[in-house]
């Protein structure tokens, strides 16, 4: 019986030496092989996959004495992916070894430089297994557990697409993973010549479904949402795929066209391009003020730059035009070439910049002043050349010709619309006389409450106990001496109303000023309805108003400051997130609800918000919610129910259906947005993020699906951990639902929202089914007959970012 085991474990053996001699030979490495550069015995100088479209091996630069591990494509040639890009290894170049131990490490002549993969003791030690790593001919270079007795293989223990550099490979994740809180993203080389992690990242965020390119963490560029047309535009070309469950979100692509290799390389200067012949991304082009192609506006930007301005790499030099000439370099070797653009584009007097070392492409040097001149060679070779600017401004003598065309243009052109408008004119004037009559009327009894007995802006912050019953008319010279003149430093956002800016009073108390523009949809009379509204509201989960200032045409609200911005500020960024645990997010329900509580019932007029969304809702410094943005709401008589407008107002995916289809509004309005507000705490996502294998899905919808499979768990946001109370998260879930049940009526008031999360003794319905729809239109005729005039930040945005 010994001797029939011994035979069989011989036989066994020579398998597996046979196998690991035909395996090895080409795509795979077994313990005790190395991988070094000009060596042969039990070693390759590289090792490339089955097919061979991917190479593996140490690279040296020409520029330096390191060396790296690296694969490469042998169709690109491009060197898609790096094993430890902060440890370079100094010459001679490393060894790659996978040791008897299941060690996967980098060895140089120090020792051990780089670790990939280290097993643990228990696992080193077995038997029965061993590992060995291929290249795949997807450019994945992976460490496999294989069992010594048949030779099968099974689980990855390590992968370099878990480990991304530059380079996005069809098959490759982008995203994170929960479980490990590791974040798949690719990061740019410092320059064309270093690998070193540069300045630009590609992520794909998926709290709002888009891929983003980031320079320094700040967003340069992004796809939009799976669902926008930038995104269906790459469609053409690509098939994607995005996943979303409690254990990881990730975003991945594959080549439609299978003729050609696919590699999505990120560059030094923010280019996002396909090595198949196409730009996915140009976030070198983006310039704070254009929005092409998915460039985002910056919130700073230099007011000598135009649309237009950018910087072209040309092939020549500058040359000084007089002895003032001025030329500034920076050596330091951090700097990349597109810090040295931001450096430039931010100094008013910079005409061009370029690299400093030429070795490695670091540092700055800049072109300062109007004193300079450049000297293009057009037969010469721009990739030695100076980055230049170039201005779409119109020169002197092109503005002469483009005025007289311009003028001739303008001239014939009135002759035929002039009639037009004289006739339009005539027949709306009657409906206009009676529109600036009530303009007229609303300005002067704001006019008539400034000139009224109420405290100045001097005096009204001696008792903020009692400054809800003393609405203060502030100076414009206070207001302008607090913000700095609405200087950009203190500017804390852009609503759809207008920015908002910080302030601080002569007394030190600090504000948030509310400058309502003058092009922005709301008016004298949401005006006038917002600052008396708030004026007649108090309670501690609502914002307060200090008072308003008139000047000219300018209306401003000026409130208390908020330290910690808004609920989306922190809700919807992966990192901010973090901050709010359970008890925070619970607090912040309880906190809104009642709130809306007391504009229902308690405070002296029934008060509909009508813009209930996480953007307006302000945190104080102790974290505790206050409603905000009354731009939009309506006050209801006693004995009133139900209202109808032909004008809806507030945020699409926070309306309930009734308002959305038909402009009805009602108290239940709220509850349905409340709904749909604490759905979005509690996953830490926004309502429209949500996908499944059939249709796009928003949250109450996918809320609805996991409670039909008894998996609302799923919906918890990762980063809570341990610090959710499961049973209290589900029962919000549960009442959630029942907030955004498509018939208003079922719908709980928000006194039966509040018994129900606080009180667990409560018993509570089962929800029906919500009013959740997909692609459904909102333009559908209202009760009066005529479609509803819906203004939604989805789209048109008159809802107004307010004061942070």
């Amino acid at each position: 019986m010994a001797s029939c085991i011994t035979c069989l474990l011989i036989f066994s053996s020579l398998i597996w030496t046979y196998y690991y001699t035909a395996a090895s030979a080409r795509d795979t490495i077994k313990p005790g092989d190395t991988l070094k550069p000009g060596e042969s015995l039990n070693s390759t100088t590289s090792l490339c996959s089955a097919k061979g479209t991917f190479c593996l091996g140490f690279h040296t630069f020409d520029n330096s004495n390191s060396s790296q591990l690296c694969i490469w494509s042998s169709v690109s040639n491009n060197r898609g992916w790096f094993a430890s890009r902060d440890k370079p290894i100094l010459y001679p170049p490393g060894v790659l070894t996978l040791d008897k131990n299941k060690t996967l490490k980098i060895l140089d002549q120090g020792g051990t430089r780089s670790v990939l993969y280290s097993a643990s003791r228990e696992t080193a030690n077995t038997n029965t297994s061993t590992v060995v790593a291929t290249l795949l001919d997807s450019g994945n270079f992976i460490l496999q557990e294989v069992n010594s007795l048949d030779g099968s293989r099974s689980q990855i223990l390590w992968q370099s697409f878990d480990h991304p550099t530059d380079t996005l490979y069809p098959g490759m994740k982008l995203g994170v993973n929960h479980r490990n809180g590791h974040i798949l993203s690719l990061t740019s080389w410092s320059s064309q010549f270093n690998p070193d992690p540069g300045p630009f990242t590609l992520e794909w965020d998926y709290k709002t479904q888009e891929l983003q390119i980031k320079r320094h963490g700040v967003v340069y560029w992004t796809s939009g949402a799976s669902t926008s047309k930038r995104f269906k535009l790459l469609r053409r070309r690509y098939n994607f795929s995005i996943v979303s469950n409690k254990n990881e979100d990730y975003f991945s692509y594959y080549s439609l066209n299978q003729t050609s290799a696919s590699e999505w390389l990120l560059t030094s200067s923010g280019r996002l391009f396909d090595f198949g012949g196409v730009d996915i991304a140009r976030a070198d082009n983006c310039y704070g003020y254009n929005t092409d192609g998915g460039c985002q506006r910056w919130a700073e930007k230099p007011t000598c730059r135009h649309v237009g301005d950018i910087f072209e790499l040309k092939s020549g030099f500058f040359r000084q035009t007089t002895s003032n000439s001025t030329f500034l370099t920076d050596s330091n070797r951090s700097l990349t070439i597109s810090d040295c653009k931001d450096s430039c584009w931010k100094n008013c007097e910079c005409l061009g910049y370029n690299f400093l070392n030429e070795d490695d492409r670091s540092g700055c040097q800049y072109y300062i002043g109007i004193n300079w001149e450049f000297i293009q060679d057009f037969d010469g070779d721009t990739t030695v050349g100076c980055y230049t600017l170039k201005t779409k401004l119109p020169r002197n003598n092109d503005t002469k010709r483009r005025i007289f065309i311009g003028t001739g243009i303008t001239a014939a052109t009135l002759l035929l619309i002039v009639p037009c408008i004289a006739c339009y004119v005539l027949r709306r004037r009657k409906f206009a006389l009676s529109g600036e009559n009530e303009t007229r009327i609303i300005e002067d009894e704001l006019l008539d409450l400034m000139k009224s007995d109420r405290p100045t802006d001097a005096t009204a912050r001696q008792n903020d106990g009692n400054m809800r019953h003393d609405l203060s008319v502030f100076s414009y010279a206070s207001v302008m001496a607090a913000t700095c003149n609405f200087s950009p430093e203190n500017k804390l956002g852009q609503g759809g109303f207008g920015p908002v800016y910080k302030g601080k009073l002569v007394t030190g108390q600090e504000v948030a000023v509310k400058r309502l523009s003058k092009c922005s949809g709301q008016g004298t009379l949401e005006f006038k309805n917002e600052l008396i509204l708030i004026y007649e509201l108090q309670h501690k989960n609502l914002v307060k108003l200090f008072g308003f200032c008139i000047h000219g045409e300018e209306r401003m609200l000026i409130y208390e400051y908020m330290p910690n911005k808004s609920l989306d500020y922190f809700l919807f960024d992966s990192t901010r997130v973090k901050l709010l645990d359970w008890n925070k997010r619970f607090s912040i329900i309880e906190g809104i609800a009642q709130g809306l509580l007391y504009l229902h019932k308690y405070s002296r007029v029934t008060v509909i918000h009508r813009d209930l969304k996480a953007s307006n809702i302000l945190l104080d410094e102790n974290m505790n919610p206050k409603i905000s943005d009354f731009g939009m709401a309506r006050i209801f008589k006693h004995n009133e129910l139900e209202a109808n407008t032909n004008r809806v107002v507030g945020t699409y995916g926070y309306m309930s259906p009734e308002y959305a289809m038909e402009g009805l509004f009602s108290i239940k309005s709220d509850v349905y947005s409340f709904g749909v507000l604490m759905l979005e705490i509690v996953s830490g996502r926004r309502n429209n993020s949500f996908y499944n294998a059939d249709c796009v899905l928003n949250i109450v919808g996918y809320a609805w699906e996991l409670w039909k499979e008894g998996t609302v768990l799923e919906l918890m946001d990762p980063t809570l951990g341990d610090s959710c109370i499961k049973d209290q998260l589900l029962r919000c879930v549960h009442v959630g639902l029942l907030c955004v049940e498509e018939n208003a009526a079922n719908r709980p008031t928000m006194s039966d929202v509040l018994s129900m999360l606080t009180n667990q003794s409560t018993p509570l319905p089962l929800p029906e089914k919500p009013a959740f729809f997909t692609g459904r239109n909102v333009a559908e005729a209202g009760v009066s007959g005529k479609k509803p005039e819906i203004f939604s930040t989805a789209e048109i945005s008159n809802s107004t970012d307010v004061p942070r």
